[in-house]
């Protein structure tokens, strides 16, 4: 299979285009979030489920040539080992850390009189850290819907509030998974706050509103893409275990432009650390914060995944000996701010005004739409992806 890294930089990537064909505005989701409660899923289900689920991980490539050779026992192989990745991440993610809070949490809710295999429920522990709580879904939905709420809640710093609507729960829900993940980092070199100044962002040619825009100057990982005449530029967090990535076009309008001619693997390779080079540059980023939910049942359906919230499809035999589960939602919340000091994130998914600067520097100028996304650096893995275009 294809490194985490790379899956949920093409997830990211995926949702992106599907999340923009039916919102104009600002997008914010946490494609490594929607990637562990599908890996959860995906450790449940069984059959034409669990081989849509299965494609989410691997790239065509690995796709045609497990085809050629396409046996049951490849199948299992190739499960265990996103599985394992998992694992590793969520390990490797939990170690703590002085410089910076990361937690993604994963936990099921049951319904207390239904059962569910012992061996899911061993094996979502032992790969994705998650316990299942049993609660009253039947007699009790609403009160199960307000406990889950309080501990997304609880987890995310209070960033993130009824993940669950009024009515989204009933009596007949078997099972609630949940993925929450929540960051605040601090920049590896603050902006200063006085140097903070009120200034237009244009949303496109002839709309603009006020943005409170941070600037400082100083050594990023840059790199200009020729051909999209568009830049890109990394901004570390403390440790430079995680940065940000904005990547922002020339133009005013240009993201819509662009957009098509971006693909994951070239996301990656942009990035990487020998295709960037240190230079001076001159920021100017907006303070912003981008709050956002999504239910993605839909969006995964469009993307290949339909099976799993299929009534009369879905196989969910590997999770309970019991016929009839289906995944009914599939809600994702984030929440993103950036600031001087840094950016705490959680998730439960130029018109003429050019500045002329001394020699050798770049400007980087995010006064008009751009892409960024937050990377997990070791692991490559995308915490969080978004488009800012709309104050």
């Amino acid at each position: 299979m294809d490194s985490l890294g790379a899956v949920s930089t093409r997830l990211g990537f995926d949702l992106f285009k599907e999340l923009k064909k039916t919102n104009d505005g600002n997008i914010f989701f946490s494609p490594v979030g929607i990637l562990t409660a599908i890996g959860m899923l995906l450790l449940g289900t069984r059959g034409a489920t669990a081989s849509q689920l299965e494609e989410v991980f691997h790239s065509e490539k690995d796709m045609k040539s497990s085809r050629i050779k396409d046996e049951e026992k490849e199948v299992i192989e190739n499960t265990e080992a996103v599985h394992q990745q998992f694992q590793k991440f969520l390990t490797e993610i939990s170690k703590l850390t002085n410089d910076y809070e990361l937690n993604i949490t994963n936990r099921l809710f049951g319904e207390k009189t239904y059962l569910f295999l012992q061996k899911y429920l061993d094996y979502v522990e032992k790969y994705y850290h998650a316990s299942l709580e049993p609660v009253d879904f039947v007699n009790a939905a609403d009160e199960s819907r307000k406990k889950i709420n309080s501990w997304v809640e609880s987890k995310t710093n209070e960033k993130i509030k009824d993940l669950f609507p009024d009515g989204s729960i009933s009596s007949s829900t078997k099972l609630v998974l949940v993925n929450t993940v929540y960051f605040k980092g601090q920049w590896d070199r603050e902006f200063k706050k006085e140097n903070t100044k009120e200034e237009k962002f244009w949303m496109n040619k002839n709309t603009s509103k006020s943005v409170q825009m941070m600037t400082q100057s100083h050594s990023f990982s840059f790199t200009f893409l020729e051909d999209l005449q568009a830049k890109i530029l990394g901004i570390p967090y403390k440790n430079n275990d995680l940065s940000m990535f904005v990547l922002l076009p020339n133009d005013i309008d240009g993201l819509e432009k662009i957009i098509d001619k971006i693909s994951p693997e070239k996301l990656v390779e942009w990035t990487n650390p020998g295709h960037m080079e240190e230079r001076r540059v001159n920021l100017h980023l907006p303070r912003f914060e981008v709050e956002d939910s999504y239910d993605l049942e839909a969006v995964l359906a469009a993307m290949g995944m339909g099976d799993a919230f299929s009534e009369h499809k879905a196989d969910y035999s590997g999770m309970s000996s019991g016929s009839g589960l289906h995944a009914q939602k599939f809600l994702h919340s984030s929440f993103v701010a950036v600031t001087e000091e840094g950016t705490e994130a959680a998730a439960a998914t130029g018109i003429g005004f050019t500045v002329t600067s001394a020699p050798g520097h770049e400007n980087v100028h995010c006064n008009h739409p751009f892409l960024f996304f937050i990377r997990h650096n070791e692991s490559n893995s995308i915490l969080f992806f978004g488009r800012f275009s709309s104050p």
